[in-house]
């Protein structure tokens, strides 16, 4: 199993746990490309539909794929009321792209799982000229979390095989705009970057079922995993008197289709 595809074990933790997106963040996406009623979206590796419904409220028509089949289940049941939402169980590289171009291509959380070497340019071929691609993605920096952030390193020194000692989070403006992949494919205008910072307060049972939706943990071996989490549980209730404050980034990448 890739590990693209170990969500797929967990559609209802991942759903209950992750923490979406703000919703100011769509609603600068709605102003900058259209995101509204008729808006034809391709949203690649919609999960559990936690960007899709934003989406959806907006009145733009989603066709939503996902390649777990059964997260593309889940997300089927829970975008139902939506009459212009269709969940697709299929992989985007190789998913057939339909005549009808679209306006927006839409990946939140998810560009990184796709092939370097097709993802730009297929997201292209599925675009009108003028079309959006938009890639999501949330980044945890440093925040006033009382040093949680630096505590909890020692758990994972002792469960997870290859830590680096002395790891920080970066700083929020250290977050990265990065648009050479974008450019270098020749087939969109330099990007446009946006931001949103953004706190979330997670009891140490809330904490440990969010980083039991990453990737990395999810490949740990149980008594590693289990070792981990109950590491970092421990130490929210036990120094952190059972809550930590976890800031994150917000982050959006937006390129127009050259024609």
């Amino acid at each position: 199993m890739t590990r693209r595809e170990t969500f797929n074990r967990i559609p209802d933790l991942y759903d209950r746990a992750r923490p979406g997106y703000p919703e100011a963040l769509f609603d600068d996406l709605a102003g900058l490309i259209g995101l509204g009623p008729g808006c034809r979206v391709l949203e690649i590796g919609c999960g559990t539909g936690q960007a899709t419904i934003p989406m959806a409220e907006r009145g733009c028509h989603v066709t939503a794929i996902e390649l777990g089949p059964d997260t593309a289940a889940f997300a089927t049941r829970k975008l139902a009321r939506f009459a212009d939402v269709q969940v697709v169980n299929a992989a985007f590289e190789s998913w057939p792209l339909p005549d009808e171009p679209f306006d927006v291509v839409l990946a939140a959380t998810a560009f990184h799982w796709i092939d370097p070497a097709i993802r730009v340019v297929r997201a292209a071929d599925a675009l009108r000229p003028g079309g959006a691609l938009v890639t999501l993605s949330n980044h945890h920096v440093q925040g006033d979390d009382g040093g949680f952030s630096i505590a909890v390193q020692d758990c994972y020194l002792r469960w997870v095989p290859g830590t680096k000692p002395g790891f920080r989070l970066p700083r929020p403006e250290d977050v990265r705009d990065d648009g050479e992949e974008i450019v270098g494919a020749g087939r969109f205008e330099a990007p446009i970057f946006l931001r949103h910072r953004w706190d979330r307060t997670h009891d140490s049972r809330g904490f440990v079922e969010l980083l039991a939706t990453f990737s990395d943990v999810l490949a740990l071996d149980e008594e590693a995993r289990s070792g981990l989490l109950g590491c970092i549980s421990a130490l929210i209730d036990g120094r952190f008197a059972g809550h930590v404050l976890k800031t994150n980034v917000a982050h959006a990448r937006v390129a127009r289709r050259l024609p």
